[in-house]
């Protein structure tokens, strides 16, 4: 009878535990394998990851639903179903999946096991209790946050022109940090006298300053939102008032991703503190008279609140700066320009070169009806993907099987690192070496699934792209399909950059379609040579 092939899998999050969690639960599902007589065959982990975040977006969690839905393995062994997901709904979605391609699910710690007849009820008891603990946990926290604020201490988020420091181990103390304080009360005494915030941004990029959180300064980080207090001009703290529970962060069920959401001024809690003041209370006042005065805010100040709002061009981000590789936007309501530049400052990219809006939009879009929709184009293009695909075709199984006997020696070294630290106990060395084994995994298991994927029939990519090409057409007669014209456009030029020569022609050079379909249908590495028909393009002012 042939062993039943098992993967293992492991996670931690909290600063309760540490990397040599991942270690135990590991040893501890192995055991269990040994005793079945199973053969292990994959190991996953995520560390650091909280149970929120969808394993589908962890990277070892997405690597297990890869082997899962390829039926690389025929049981599961986890610590306890937490280790996938402290939540309800996503657990049970996760483990009936799992369980309707025959998966085995068993649980070390929590006794869980696929085959028991009341694991139905066991399930959602458990995730009940899991989910309540996660609830239990951001509360006690947040109350626990609260009542260090009540206190004086920090109770997290630092503002640039401020740092931490032990408070004798009841906690942290927010106190002044003189180096950056400089800077914020330079940008206000800027901003009192008349200077714009891009005007600002541009000289502290100039002087090599640092942004608050490294790298350059951008129009937001100084005015963000007067409405919301984000940025640094509308910051109360550097009058010496102090604002906590302003916002909250939330986790989108769907993306996983986290974003601030606006609490009730009623929950807010506020303080003055006049030892935490950077800015004196003349500057102060000036800079918010000046912030309310709409007539005085510059081009720059509303276009990083317009920050968040949909494209209105037709290629604003969707072209690249030759110079710093950044979005080329609509600089003003004729011209394109380099963002960065618009933004940063030409300290951060050079390129102030524009071209205007209207004949950009119109030769581009003309490469795209006539010269990309051209049956010599077409026909062109068709020759290319046939290429491509033949050429992975024939050199594909070769990397294929050498791929598979990799992750094979991968699977025997991991284990041999496990049994090695349970034998020997914790060893940084040896964490180190079992993290970079698993870390080479991750990267040749996407490589084997990428070269395992099926290739796609030539006439499957033409179709696309003419398919394509009609939608365009339809979209672009219509303004009100803006966004999906966009995408459209996107797909089908891919990163266009924009360039002028000495003698002022500009040129407008992208990617081959042919490769840009054929990386769409999952394929990548084409090296495929532009021909015929899809030469880059040129125009003059």
């Amino acid at each position: 009878m042939t062993a039943l092939r098992v993967c293992l899998y492991a996670r931690y999050s909290t600063d309760k535990q540490r990397e040599s969690s991942i270690v135990d639960q590991l040893r501890g599902a192995r055991e269990r394998a040994e005793r079945e007589g199973w053969r292990v065959v994959a190991t996953h982990a995520d560390e650091g990851v909280s149970a929120s975040t969808p394993i589908a977006l962890r990277a070892g969690g997405k690597a297990l639903l890869a082997d899962a839905l390829a039926s690389r393995f025929d049981v599961l062994i986890v610590e306890g179903l937490d280790r996938l997901s402290r939540e309800v709904g996503e657990a049970e979605q996760v483990v009936k999946r799992l369980e309707h391609r025959q998966v085995r699910i068993i649980g070390t710690a929590d006794g869980y096991d696929t085959n028991s007849a009341g694991r139905k009820v066991m399930r959602i008891a458990r995730g009940m209790v899991n989910e309540l603990y996660l609830d239990d946990l951001r509360e006690k926290t947040h109350r626990g946050l609260a009542g260090q604020f009540d206190r004086g201490f920090s109770a997290g988020g630092r503002s640039y022109g401020y740092r931490t420091e032990d408070a004798g181990g009841h906690g942290r103390r927010s106190v002044i940090d003189e180096a950056e304080a400089v800077h914020v009360r330079w940008v206000f005494a800027c901003y009192s006298q008349g200077w714009s915030p891009a005007a600002i941004v541009h000289e502290l990029n100039r002087r090599g300053i640092p942004a608050p959180r490294g790298g350059t300064w951008a129009v937001s980080a100084i005015y963000g939102s007067a409405a919301r207090g984000l940025g640094l001009l509308n910051n109360e703290l550097y009058s010496g008032h102090l604002i906590w529970n302003r916002r909250q962060w939330l986790k989108d069920p769907e993306t996983g991703k986290r974003r601030y959401v606006d609490r009730p001024r009623s929950e807010w809690q506020e303080r003055e503190a006049p030892e935490l003041r950077i800015v004196d209370e003349e500057t102060w006042r000036l800079a918010r008279a000046r912030s309310s005065d709409q007539g005085l805010r510059g081009a720059g100040v509303a276009a990083a609140k317009r920050g968040g709002r949909p494209a209105r061009t037709l290629f604003g981000g969707l072209v690249r700066c030759p110079t710093c590789g950044g979005p080329v936007i609509a600089v003003n309501s004729t011209r394109y320009g380099c963002g960065v530049h618009k933004d940063r400052g030409p300290a951060v990219c050079a390129n102030a070169l524009t071209v205007g809006r209207d004949l950009l939009d119109k030769r581009l879009v003309t490469l795209v009806r006539e010269d990309l929709s051209s049956p010599a184009a077409v026909a062109e293009l068709q020759r290319q993907v046939a290429a491509v695909l033949g050429e992975r075709q024939r050199s594909g199984r070769a990397p294929a099987e050498a791929l598979r006997r990799r992750l094979e020696a991968l699977d025997v070294e991991i284990g041999r690192l496990v049994d090695a630290v349970v034998s020997m106990g914790h060893s940084d060395a040896l964490a180190r070496r079992l993290r970079a084994m698993e870390e080479e995994r991750k990267v040749v298991l996407g490589q084997a699934e990428m070269a395992a994927a099926p290739v796609p029939k030539v006439d499957n990519v033409v179709g696309r792209y003419k398919a394509m090409l009609l939608d365009l057409q339809a979209r672009l007669e219509r303004e009100d399909d803006r966004a999906r014209a966009r995408d459209l456009l996107s797909q089908l030029l891919g990163p266009v950059t924009v360039v002028r020569d000495d003698d002022g022609t500009w040129w407008a050079e992208m990617q081959n379609p042919a490769e840009q379909l054929a990386a769409a249908g999952g394929i990548s590495s084409l090296s495929v040579v532009a021909g015929a028909g899809f030469e880059p393009t040129t125009f003059g002012l």
